[in-house]
């Protein structure tokens, strides 16, 4: 996996290559928390407990730790959850684009259509206010 063969991951950089509107200073802000390798398990750890891919069956062990937990939640959502949702979705977002969006809105009970963000990429609270502002109307918090 690329988080294992990097483990000093330029996370700044890999912010702005999932997120092309940061700014410099953005990029410097993300990297940060992150002044080397020894700061980054975290950053390395996660991907590998993230379900590789789709389906009912389980993955080996080794393809991925968090399929049971995953599994756990897909169950949670499309049989027990009852309440509202909301899904804001980066359409050019590289590692969980459009298509696994949608796969993923069908297993929530009543999630409506995700508000679509044209330009927006992995990391879409860059686009916080709009967000934001089209969450608190789907929930009717205004």
């Amino acid at each position: 996996m690329f988080n294992r063969a990097n483990p000093d991951l330029d996370v700044g950089a890999l912010m702005q290559r999932a997120t092309s509107v940061l700014t410099p200073d953005e990029v410097a802000a993300y990297a940060a928390p992150f002044p080397d390798a020894t700061y980054k398990a975290g950053v390395r750890r996660f991907p590998e407990l993230v379900m590789l891919k789709a389906g009912d069956e389980p993955l080996t062990e080794a393809a991925a730790e968090g399929v049971e937990t995953s599994l756990k939640a897909r169950a949670f959502w499309s049989t027990q959850w009852s309440g509202p949702s909301f899904m804001a979705v980066g359409m050019t977002d590289p590692v969980l684009g459009p298509d696994t969006m949608q796969f993923m809105r069908a297993m929530i009970s009543g999630c409506p259509p995700p508000m679509e963000i044209a330009d927006g990429g992995h990391f879409v609270q860059e686009w916080g206010k709009p967000i934001a502002q089209s969450a608190l109307e789907a929930f009717d918090l205004r």
